[in-house]
């Protein structure tokens, strides 16, 4: 029987990548000249921004952003967190979601089920299996999460026929 996996996944590569031309971008612009502004990667979880002041942050986080748009990488991923200042200092971390979340999950499945088409779906941790008869019914249904508007962007893969 002809099946596919639906999963949420992050090219870190990429990231890194993007990550490390921010950096670059920062270092070179005009409006940070003097400032001690900078991206890290902590952990393959999260991007931390660091500089001097909040309306730095924001600046920063358009860098960050365009970086990883030009990347291929769906800025849905991102979960901004509080801006923290103290210290002469002003930090926001920035985590990276990875994985179908449980919520997210049944969402979906009650989507998939909503449409009327003939597969099954399953969740199997962070990632669902669709199965059906055929392979027209399995492309309808990517067709189908293509365009809907879901909080997460989604792959497939791992296609059998």
């Amino acid at each position: 029987m002809p099946s596919f996996d639906i999963v949420s996944e992050l090219n870190w590569h990429e990231v890194t990548n993007a990550v490390d031309q921010s950096n670059r971008e920062v270092s070179t612009r005009f409006d940070f000249k003097g400032v001690d502004a900078s991206f890290t990667v902590k952990d393959k979880q999260a991007v931390v921004l660091e500089a001097k002041a909040e309306m730095q942050l924001r600046q920063m986080m358009d860098i960050l952003g365009q970086k990883l748009v030009n990347r291929g990488i769906d800025l849905k991923t991102l979960d901004r967190g509080p801006i923290v200042e103290g210290n002469l200092r002003a930090t926001q971390e920035i985590k990276l979601k990875e994985g179908i979340d449980q919520a997210e999950a049944k969402k979906i499945v009650k989507m998939i089920k909503d449409s009327k088409i003939k597969v099954q779906a399953q969740v199997q941790g962070e990632q669902l299996r669709v199965t059906g008869k055929k392979r027209d019914d399995l492309q309808q249904v990517m067709q189908l999460l293509r365009g809907a508007d879901l909080e997460l962007p989604v792959q497939f893969n791992n296609f059998r026929d």
